[in-house]
């Protein structure tokens, strides 16, 4: 019953994340694809993990990142159309701007201590029961 609802919240609720994640996941449709708690997973070939709507996209053999990522689709469930300017484009930004990337290193400070990652942390791990990416 949990993943009906979650695929009922993802298809009307998140339906703007679920549709990019369904053409990042046609782009990807030759990669390992498998369920996880509901969510459809794809093992890409890239050192960064995506969650949009029902897709995640991790790199092979490392459960933590899927841990991790499906607390993002659990984010996509409960904010819906607030999802991308609350989770995805803020989270996207602290990931992939060299001067964030670099003041994380300078300052020692983990990825995961910005608030859309935490929050997808405990997520995830609440979800679980497992250990996701720290």
């Amino acid at each position: 019953m949990r993943i009906v609802l979650f695929w009922v919240l993802q298809c009307t609720w998140g339906i703007l994340q679920t549709f990019l994640g369904l053409l990042v996941f046609l782009v990807h449709y030759k990669d390992r694809h498998y369920f996880y708690k509901g969510a459809i997973a794809t093992e890409w070939h890239r050192n960064e993990g995506l969650s949009l709507g029902l897709f995640i996209f991790v790199w092979p053999n490392d459960e933590r990142v899927v841990v991790h990522e499906y607390g993002h689709c659990i984010q996509s469930a409960l904010l819906g159309p607030l999802y991308l300017p609350i989770i995805g484009i803020p989270s996207a930004i602290w990931a992939n701007t060299p001067a964030l990337e670099k003041a994380r290193i300078h300052q020692h400070k983990s990825y995961y201590r910005f608030y859309p990652e935490k929050w997808a942390n405990r997520l995830g791990k609440r979800a679980t029961g497992k250990e996701p990416l720290e």
